[in-house]
C-alpha cells in the first residue's frame, strides 16, 4: 500500500452498489412495466427488475443504460434517478445497495418496442400490469410500487408526458 492508501483507505466493509431500472410503456391498455426473467442465481427464473452491478469506472446513469440494453435492448431516451434502496438483508449475495431509476417510453414508439429481446442474464422480458405483478426477486416489488407511485407523480406535475395527445 503507498502512502496515501495507508492514510484514506479504512478498512471496513463495503457495500455492493446496483443499479436498478423501471421501465414503464403507456399503452392504450394503460401503464405497463418491463420485466426479466433471471437467468442466473439468485432468484433464477424469477421476473425482476432489470439491473445489476456498477463497475468501477462508471457513472450511474450510464450503469443504468448499460444494464437495460444488455439485458432487453432497450435504450430509453426518458431516464431519471427517483430513490435509493438499502435496507439491509435486501440482496441474498451481501450488503446492496441499488440506486433506482425510473425510465419511460410512450406506445407509439414503435421502433423502441420492436427491439426487446431477452439478452445477457435475462432469459425473458415481457411488460406486466403493475397491478397484476408475479412473484418477483429481491424487493423489486417494493421499487415497482414506489416508482408507479413517482411516475404517476411526475405526469400530474407534467414531467412525463406519455399518451397524451400531440398537438
Amino acid at each position: 500500500m503507498n502512502d496515501f492508501e495507508n492514510r484514506y483507505c479504512y478498512e471496513y466493509p463495503r457495500p455492493m452498489v446496483t443499479v436498478d431500472v423501471v421501465c414503464f410503456r403507456q399503452t392504450c391498455e394503460g401503464v405497463r412495466v418491463l420485466l426479466i426473467r433471471r437467468g442466473k442465481e439468485p432468484f433464477k427464473d424469477c421476473r425482476a427488475i432489470p439491473g445489476g452491478f456498477v463497475e468501477m469506472e462508471e457513472g450511474l446513469e450510464t450503469a443504468a443504460r448499460r444494464e437495460l440494453k444488455e439485458e432487453t435492448h432497450l435504450e430509453p431516451v426518458k431516464m431519471e434517478q427517483f430513490y435509493c434502496f438499502g435496507e439491509p438483508g435486501r440482496d441474498p449475495r451481501g450488503r446492496t445497495i441499488s440506486i433506482a431509476f425510473l425510465a419511460w417510453i410512450d406506445d407509439k414508439d414503435e421502433a423502441s418496442v420492436a427491439k426487446i429481446r431477452a439478452d445477457d442474464d435475462a432469459c425473458d422480458v415481457q411488460w406486466f400490469d403493475p397491478e397484476k405483478l408475479p412473484p418477483l426477486a429481491f424487493d423489486h416489488d417494493k421499487i415497482i410500487r414506489r416508482a408507479r407511485k413517482t411516475f404517476d407523480e411526475w405526469r400530474k406535475m407534467g414531467k412525463i408526458e406519455v399518451g397524451r395527445e400531440e398537438s
